[in-house]
């Protein structure tokens, strides 16, 4: 990275008798002009070398150590870079960049950071023969636009309804990850978990929200063919009065709460004057005589299951046990969602306003089952639910997590083409088109915007040249076969790189797609990120007047919270 300048000219400027005046303070780091520009492409490329070798089929893995000493074991370009710790503004902001594409569309997070540390790297010699950012920015962003064009221009439509053409799909983003290697397993599960969370709100929209309502469990032991996604949910959670309640209710009717069944607490100091000793005795009956008409409000509703998400007395236990009714609390509020979407069911607020019409009738079973040491309550074999459980087991929790990372993606992926329904080629094969066309575009652009327009499309090319890099293929002979391809066979051709052999081959024949939506939010978040990070001229660093404060005492003396040793001290 560029040095910084520790310098008075950051912090004075000199008035018209000469005098000097300050106005930032002494210890303010600042880089201005070129040196910040090159600054900041330098941690734009760094950031970018981190994940590049996590790219493809055959990545390579990453251990990190967190913060807790934990271990974590992936190639997901956003877990990976969630765990370090940088310095550097811009490459901070290179880090959001794989967050936000994880965010809106689960998949691609390795890919934007290497094409926008590209983009970067290209702008450099424009920077060093002295065009204005402002010029490289007007060009970069005529070619997302082009290449925005260009991609509307390659995808084809899809049927969501062929299961098969879904799961190569789903195939072809698990196949970069550590879960490949179990078949078509993920892929199943993530498709059978969207299709079950779908919600058609009319109008020819689709709701998926796979966050709230696809909950992944995590159980370890067992096989890894084991996992499965349920008709229903889970979760970790036996019932109140395990001798005397049911653990097993077959098409059972269910009340969710999330009102406390115990008698309330004053909100902070309560005084209650007693005069006769009887008094006492009322207010406690007083206590059980609301827990019992509660109750007896709930029993006359007939439920097998009362779920609520706060507190159940005892009292409260034994009058639903004595009317035959299961009852689970403290369950967490989105659990409670997920069990109303499945069986039907309406939360109730307060015990006096249950209704007939609130309670959920579409769950086949409720059963508790003991895995491993814990109980689990599943609401399973639902009619139609939308929402619903997927259980994933394996050898340990380092696997379980990346299984989990890798799963979330997949079902990003069915989820994106679920929305919006058209695929591009993958395996670079439309990467190597765009740089393809976008050459052959920029020879009608006149002045000096026509290089910066260049470079976009070859900075398209850097996925193509990574995967082949990643498997151990002769880069320059690949991309330059696959150059020659594209040329002969114009903006149609859905050559790429086979990912496993380093071989040229036709993407159309291998079955590698990748989503539209993944594909261009992959571009504009990464040519929109290099035109924000070209466009900075100034860096100022500078620690605040009670932080140096601060740190100068921590350095003078002792800390107060250190344990130091007695002797010392007194020899001292």
């Amino acid at each position: 990275a560029a040095t910084c300048e520790t310098t008075t000219s950051a912090a004075m400027a000199t008035n018209m008798g000469g005098q000097p005046v300050f106005v930032l303070q002494n210890n303010t780091k600042r880089e201005t002009g070129r040196k910040a520009q090159e600054g900041n492409i330098a941690a734009a490329k760094a950031v970018a070398d981190i994940i590049r070798t996590t790219l493809g089929p055959r990545s390579m893995l990453k251990m990190l150590l967190d913060a807790q000493g934990g271990i974590v074991l992936t190639n997901d370009g956003n877990a990976i870079l969630r765990e370090i710790d940088v310095v550097h503004p811009a490459a901070k902001a290179m880090i959001d960049l794989s967050r936000t594409q994880d965010e809106e569309v689960g998949d691609g997070t390795t890919s934007v950071i290497i094409l926008a540390g590209e983009m970067m790297h290209l702008a450099q010699p424009f920077i060093e023969k002295r065009i204005h950012p402002t010029v490289v920015v007007r060009g970069y962003t005529k070619a997302l636009h082009d290449a925005i064009d260009i991609l509307d221009e390659i995808a084809f439509p899809i049927d969501v309804n062929d299961r098969q053409q879904m799961l190569n799909i789903v195939n072809s983003c698990i196949g970069t990850k550590f879960t490949h290697r179990f078949g078509n397993l993920m892929s199943e599960l993530a498709l059978d978990a969207v299709n079950c969370v779908t919600v058609d709100v009319g109008g020819g929209k689709l709701d998926i929200d796979i966050k709230k309502y696809a909950k992944v469990e995590k159980i370890p032991g067992g096989d890894i063919q084991d996992c499965r996604v349920l008709k229903g949910v889970m979760f970790n959670k036996d019932v109140v009065a395990p001798g005397r309640m049911k653990r097993r209710i077959e098409n059972p009717r269910i009340l969710l709460m999330d009102c406390p069944l115990e008698y309330k607490k004053g909100e902070n100091q309560t005084n209650v004057e007693i005069s006769k000793e009887e008094d006492w005795a009322t207010l406690l009956q007083m206590e059980e005589d609301w827990i019992k008409r509660v109750c007896d409000q709930i029993a006359a509703l007939k439920p097998d299951l009362v779920v609520t998400e706060k507190g159940l007395s005892d009292l409260a236990m034994h009058y639903l046990a004595k009317n035959n009714i299961a009852a689970i609390r403290r369950l967490r509020k989105t659990d409670n969602n997920r069990i109303a979407r499945c069986s039907g069911a309406t939360i109730v607020h307060r015990a006096e306003e249950a209704k007939e019409s609130d309670i959920g009738t579409k769950a086949g079973l409720f059963k508790v089952e003991k895995l491993g040491d814990e109980y689990f309550s599943f609401v399973v074999d639902c009619e139609d639910p939308k929402a619903c459980s997927i259980i994933l087991r394996g050898a340990s929790k380092d696997i379980l997590n990346e299984v989990e990372r890798n799963l979330v993606d997949a079902m990003g992926v069915a989820r994106n083409v679920a929305l919006e329904p058209k695929l591009l080629p993958g395996g670079g094969a439309c990467e190597m088109a765009l740089a393809h066309m976008l050459s052959q575009k920029a020879d009608k652009i006149e002045g000096v915007e026509q290089w910066p327009y260049r470079a976009v499309g070859q900075g398209m090319e850097v996925i193509p040249r990574t995967l082949a890099q990643n498997c151990g293929a002769n880069v320059i002979r690949t991309i330059t076969k696959l150059r020659a391809k594209h040329a002969e066979d114009g903006m149609l051709s859905t050559y790429g790189i086979n990912g496993h052999t380093g071989e040229i081959t036709d993407m159309k024949a291998l079955g590698v797609w990748e989503p539209y939506a993944v594909k261009a939010q992959t571009l504009k978040t990464a040519v929109e990120a290099a035109t924000m990070l070209l466009r900075i001229d100034d860096i100022v660093s500078g620690i605040g007047k009670k932080k140096t404060e601060q740190l100068q005492q921590g350095k003078s003396g002792p800390d107060e919270d250190a344990e130091v040793d007695s002797e010392m001290a007194l020899a001292d």
